[in-house]
């Protein structure tokens, strides 16, 4: 149950049944999926070649030197509307944050007044202000050493890839950290030290968005509804009366959340890591959060029922400010998603059908509009019961891609499998505006989208 690997992703799973029925399906090997990648990526160097030319050239056209003079014209005016953005080379010689001697990333070293210096170092740097408040810094990671699952390196680049492509479609920087920044906090609790460094790091970002290694984007239409948490500093996937009333430590998982970049945080991060491993009461820490929620049967005291017991047992000074999202798939359990997805497809397809502007051919740079539009006829599908839209995210808790080592109420077939299923899914999504499609999720191969696709 609980790795002793220092990955970065929450080791616990959401408790369920162990009469899960599990598919004996052959494990697939995914060592193809750089093959399309490649073509795909020599595909786009054609025709970026192609259309980089703004100008067509007329047959007639005796004189060269004048075609020159058009084509040099062109990138000289685009690159005059591209310094509208954020100046990546601007920083000026004002003293910040930064340049105190006693400012620190550890987890030791304690951040004080940090709404007051992150807004003192937007004003030095303007060209960030535009969109401050929305801005997202995704954040994820994963072990220093090599997986011990042979095809456990290969899930984690693909894994990564997918958080690089929803990254990408909406305009979110991402950090990837694979060394672990404090020797004692290992397993689920390394995850923390590299949040608080990518706080200090961004004080651009208004968000810092945790994502385990083992889950996934499964919408990458959807965006998150940031005007929803516009009162509180931390979004987590999670049930209240499963917290509150029933004490479980299952009432939400601490594997993917979002977190204000704000002084609030570090203050609760603080308290929230001192639970952990490094700390000479980590054993105290086991004994007490075992003894709140009577459904955790592990002796360690872990990150995710550390999280439940401060909004249950210390809500007066931290619930007020925490968000538990149940409305959507804010992170999803996999096994209740995996079997769903040729039904979603089939529901998306039926809305494409009725509305023929989402059928049209785009660049991949504007299908947030295409989104927006997708959302309006497939919002509210989201339930349990119905499986209308897709998933926003899928979590493998208890499948370990990296180590191997899954938990035993699964077989080996289920996870990999599953993975292969939801990646697939995903990558269908991205692979759209390319012309390509994979059209089975159980396979890694693809096809080139037919023109009148989906049929009628």
């Amino acid at each position: 149950m609980v790795s002793s690997d220092p990955s970065y992703h929450t080791v616990p799973t959401m408790a369920k049944s162990s009469t899960h029925f599990h598919r004996s399906k052959t494990s697939i090997f995914l060592s193809d999926g750089c093959l399309f990648l490649g073509g795909a990526f020599s595909a786009l160097l054609i025709v970026g070649v192609f259309f980089s030319f703004t100008t067509p050239i007329p047959s007639n056209i005796p004189n060269l030197g004048s075609v020159t003079t058009k084509f040099t014209a062109a990138p000289a005016a685009a690159c005059e509307t591209s310094s509208s953005g954020p100046d990546l080379r601007l920083d000026p010689p004002d003293r910040t944050f930064y340049d105190d001697p006693e400012m620190g990333y550890t987890m030791e070293k304690k951040v004080h007044n940090w709404d007051k210096k992150r807004e003192e170092w937007l004003k030095h740097h303007p060209s960030f202000a535009a969109g401050a408040k929305e801005r997202i810094m995704t954040v994820t990671g994963s072990q220093p050493k090599p997986c011990k699952n042979p095809i456990g390196d290969h899930l984690l680049l693909r894994f990564f890839k997918n958080k690089v492509d929803y990254c990408r479609l909406h305009g979110y920087d991402i950090y990837y950290n694979n060394a672990l920044l404090h020797p004692k906090m290992f397993g689920y609790w390394a995850k923390y030290p590299v949040v608080k460094a990518a706080m200090l790091a961004h004080p651009e970002a208004e968000w810092i968005y945790w994502v385990d290694s083992d889950a996934l984007f499964t919408d990458m239409d959807f965006k998150l509804p940031l005007e929803r948490y516009k009162d509180h500093n931390l979004v987590v996937h999670g049930w209240p009366r499963l917290i509150h009333e029933k004490r479980s430590w299952t009432g939400l998982n601490a594997g993917v959340f979002l977190i204000r970049n704000c002084q609030w945080s570090l203050d609760f991060m603080d308290v929230w890591a001192s639970m952990g491993p490094q700390t000479p009461n980590y054993e105290k820490w086991g004994k007490t959060l075992r003894s709140t929620f009577k459904d955790k049967f592990f002796p360690e005291s872990d990150d995710q029922t550390g999280l439940a017991y401060l909004i249950a047992i210390e809500k007066d000074k931290w619930a007020d400010k925490i968000y538990l999202e149940s409305e959507y798939f804010f992170e999803g359990y996999w096994e209740e998603i995996v079997t769903t997805f040729e039904n979603v497809s089939k529901k998306y397809d039926e809305v494409e059908r009725e509305v023929r502007e989402l059928r049209r051919k785009h660049a991949e740079k504007v299908s947030e509009r295409y989104g927006e539009l997708r959302e309006k006829f497939v919002r509210g599908g989201d339930e349990v019961v119905g499986r209308l839209k897709r998933p926003f995210i899928t979590h493998f808790t208890g499948c370990q891609p990296c180590s191997g080592d899954h938990n035993h109420m699964y077989s080996a077939d289920a996870c990999w499998n599953g993975m292969l299923r939801a990646l697939n899914f995903a990558d269908n999504q991205v692979l759209r505006p390319h012309g390509y499609m994979h059209p089975d999720l159980g396979d890694n191969g693809v096809t080139p989208i037919p023109s009148d696709y989906p049929p009628p």
